[in-house]
């Protein structure tokens, strides 16, 4: 038997804004029970691991050292990035067929 991956865990200032963000962003829904100190986005469509984010009292101060990598529906990547900027993430560098954002809360992920 094998292990497998439940869920990535972000720290975070605001749980419940940051995965309102995320729940967003990836066509789910923000648990019921989420506050600002923990909540937690389920995977919509075909599945995957579940999103945690929990409150920490320190900031972020460095680039992750996990990411996320998106894929853009239908490849339309600048219409995916339009989007997400639209619910607050932005741009941090753009390669033409890959765009590296950052979400809310400054963490980094990428568009493809």
């Amino acid at each position: 038997m094998v292990t497998f991956i439940k869920s990535c865990t972000f720290d975070c200032a605001d749980a419940a804004a940051l995965g309102g963000f995320w729940a967003s962003a990836l066509g789910s829904d923000l648990d019921e029970d989420s506050t600002p100190d923990k909540a937690f986005v389920e995977p919509a469509g075909w599945g995957g691991p579940t999103l945690w984010f929990q409150r920490v009292p320190e900031g972020k101060t460095a680039k992750n050292r996990l990411h996320l990598d998106l894929r853009a529906p239908e490849g339309d990547v600048p219409a995916e990035v339009r989007r997400l900027e639209g619910l607050g993430a932005t741009v941090l560098a753009d390669h033409g067929d890959l765009v590296v954002m950052a979400d809310p809360e400054g963490n980094e992920f990428c568009v493809e």
